[in-house]
């Protein structure tokens, strides 16, 4: 779910249908529907205003940022009758768009970017959230985070790894859907599409720095890694439907070449069937009524 700072209504995300940026209120009122539903868990990205960015994401890590404010908003109304989740990354905060700091010649800073990743887990974990989720691809963001969480008293708090993230082309419509800044492209810190034994070395590396759960990313293009995963890991495996994945189908069912409800279900059971443990979809609550 995106709650977007500054909005009276909630936003269409005209390349997710069904899919919009809320406001505070009516993501209150979407996530008590999705809990009534049965849906196991909410992983909640915040979109602030564009005067609120700047280099380092500090709006991420601010008390009084959208991500936080949403974050106990949930947590004050659902308590643990369901599992929130956050975003753990600053490509949403930061006026340029990456993921993470930028050093004197614009390159992604491994090392700064995990010191502002730890704050904002911090933050998030203090804010209400059960799991946070880093998306940024950084070597050695796990354990950072596993030990910055400690330190801070938080070890009731999962993390779960986005540890294998290809720089897909299907990324478009999440972009609208958090207002991104980038310029260009983030293939020197996410997987090449090509290369699967990598994607599985990445998974290892996050189990053994103490990731609680692995998601692979994007799913239905990456089910051979999914599978991969599975047989390998310890922890539960997860896989994201991205927004591509969901809009493509929406699309085609919208021009009446298949039908939507038979075809989501399908792309669901298909994830699952690779050994997802776990699967994020903008159908979530829809799938929960429809398989109720």
């Amino acid at each position: 779910m995106f709650v977007a700072d500054g909005l009276t209504e909630p936003q269409p995300i005209l390349s997710m249908p069904g899919v919009v940026q809320h406001t505070r209120d009516s993501l209150r009122k979407a996530a008590a529907e999705a809990v009534d539903l049965g849906v196991g868990g909410l992983m909640l990205y915040g979109v602030p205003r564009t005067e609120d960015k700047d280099a380092s994401g500090s709006v991420g890590i601010a008390e009084d940022g959208i991500l936080n404010v949403a974050l106990r908003d949930l947590f004050a109304d659902l308590g643990d009758a369901t599992v929130l989740m956050a975003d753990t990354c600053l490509d949403e905060f930061t006026d340029h768009g990456h993921c993470g700091v930028l050093d004197d010649q614009g390159r992604v800073d491994n090392d700064a970017t995990n010191a502002r990743y730890v704050e904002l887990a911090v933050a998030q974990a203090n804010s209400g959230a059960h799991v946070v989720a880093p998306s940024g691809m950084m070597d050695g963001q796990v354990g950072a985070i596993r030990d910055g969480l400690d330190d801070a008293g938080r070890t009731d708090v999962a993390i779960l790894a986005y540890a294998a993230k290809f720089a897909s082309a299907f990324y478009g419509p999440f972009r609208e859907a958090v207002s991104s800044s980038l310029v260009g492209d983030r293939r020197t810190y996410q997987q090449d599409p090509r290369n699967a034994r990598e994607a599985i070395h990445e998974i290892e590396l996050d189990i053994d720095e103490g990731a609680d759960i692995v998601m692979v990313k994007p799913a239905m293009s990456y089910l051979d890694v999914v599978r991969a995963a599975a047989d390998i890991s310890p922890v539960p495996v997860a896989a994201y439907q991205i927004s591509g994945e969901y809009s493509m189908i929406c699309a085609a069912a919208a021009n009446g070449w298949i039908d939507l409800q038979a075809s989501a279900v399908e792309s669901l059971i298909g994830i699952r069937r690779a050994g997802a443990d776990i699967v994020l979809t903008y159908w979530a609550a829809d799938a929960a009524s429809w398989l109720a």
